[in-house]
């Protein structure tokens, strides 16, 4: 089936709202994983708003399922990452103000500078992503750059979902189908939710891994984090 990790970004964000250590970031990655999740994704940033540096290397040891990490390839993020080796880094090209990520790569234009951090991460065992929008024409870039997978932006379909789900998914679907000619693999996040979740795994091609943070967080609000997580995992369920 395609694997659940749970973004705590938002976690965290409650956590500094009030300062101290409550929510726990820590307890709260342990928790998920005996609840079910197949892994803990962070995406931390400059002004560790929500997640902290510190935060990244508390969890090391207590991601027993899979650790990935999100964000901007600036110098500092990449020395974190290979001193943390996660399994996955996932490369977003957001900005340090950006409220959420709001954009995939430009690979073609961001080619040779892509090349050279992948290596880097791929040299020391990292498995990389590539956040890219929907466009089946940037999946052959995506591959010259040597990333293993892309993450698919999915904003653009959660939002035409509830209008004409068929014709939101339609671009989605053209550019997994090409990610697996040029032998990618397909990962996919950002406001995929209990509403639009079932919908969008049943007709992706290759689709290993979601990424889902806010709409999680909040809908485990009303019915609790395991109840929450177990619904995730029906929802990606093939039966």
């Amino acid at each position: 089936m395609t694997k659940l990790s749970v973004n705590i970004n938002k976690i965290a964000t409650l956590r500094n709202a009030r300062g101290g250590e409550t929510p726990s970031v820590t307890e709260a990655a342990i928790k998920i994983q005996e609840f079910g999740a197949h892994g803990i994704t962070i995406h931390p940033r400059p002004d560790e708003r929500h997640i902290t540096r510190k935060d990244v290397y508390d969890l090391k040891p207590l991601v027993t399922t899979e650790y990935n990490i999100e964000g901007n390839p600036h110098r500092e993020f990449i020395d974190m990452v290979l001193e943390i080796k996660p399994e996955q880094v996932t490369l977003v090209p957001d900005a340090d103000d950006a409220i959420t990520s709001n954009a995939g790569w430009d690979c073609e234009k961001n080619m040779d500078f892509l090349k050279s951090v992948i290596t880097e991460f791929k040299n020391e065992g990292i498995r990389t992503s590539i956040f890219l929008d929907p466009n089946p024409e940037m999946v052959k870039f995506a591959a010259e750059t040597g990333a293993d997978r892309i993450e698919l932006y999915t904003e653009a379909y959660a939002s035409n979902y509830s209008k004409n789900k068929e014709e939101a998914i339609k671009p989605y679907y053209e550019t997994a189908v090409k990610a697996a000619e040029f032998g990618l693999g397909v990962n996919a996040g950002h406001d995929l939710s209990l509403e639009n979740l079932k919908y969008f795994a049943d007709h992706i091609p290759n689709l290993l891994e979601v990424s889902i943070g806010h709409a999680l967080v909040s809908e485990a609000l009303y019915m609790g984090m395991e109840n929450t997580i177990q619904a995730y995992l029906k929802r990606l369920a093939k039966w």
